[in-house]
């Protein structure tokens, strides 16, 4: 369906290299080490308009990767047309999201909207009496777990 939510930073933050992919993947974006394991973060530098940039070249996890959505398609349990609808859905529930971290007080500095996601919870758990219980935060974090339920619905992905 090549919607690009899985390599664009929406659904998941990073994708972890095997040690033989390593070197050869380095040659086409920034890889970054941990130990002896590789990784990069999303959003991906080869996501372009028609789709992955590298396909033939893509790390193992990235050919794993298995959407909820097309398994549920593939099984017959969804139609393409209720997929393209839940992706639009996603889409339009994410750019909302977005608008609100713009007018936030503070800047959240995470390149991916999923670590965005993560950074936010994170800072509203240590501020929790000031900032968490105003109406424009309870009404944020409300929309964020409900974006979080369709993820899980649709693409079988969880923020947390």
């Amino acid at each position: 369906m090549s919607c690009g939510l899985c390599c664009d930073g929406s659904l998941i933050g990073f994708v972890e290299l095997g040690k033989d992919e390593q070197t050869s993947l380095s040659l086409l974006m920034e890889i970054e080490k941990f130990e002896e394991a590789g990784f990069f973060m999303l959003p991906c530098i080869n996501l372009g308009c028609d789709g992955c940039k590298i396909y033939s070249k893509r790390p193992k996890q990235c050919g794993k990767f298995e959407c909820g959505l097309l398994k549920s398609i593939e099984k017959n349990e969804l139609d393409l047309d209720s997929a393209l609808e839940a992706i639009r859905v996603f889409k339009h529930k994410k750019i909302a999201i977005e608008k609100q971290f713009d007018t936030l007080p503070f800047q959240l500095v995470s390149p991916s909207f999923y670590f965005k996601v993560l950074e936010l919870r994170n800072l509203l758990k240590k501020k929790r009496s000031e900032l968490s219980v105003t109406p424009r935060f309870v009404k944020l974090l409300s929309d964020i777990d409900d974006l979080n339920d369709q993820s899980l619905k649709s693409f079988g992905i969880s923020y947390f």
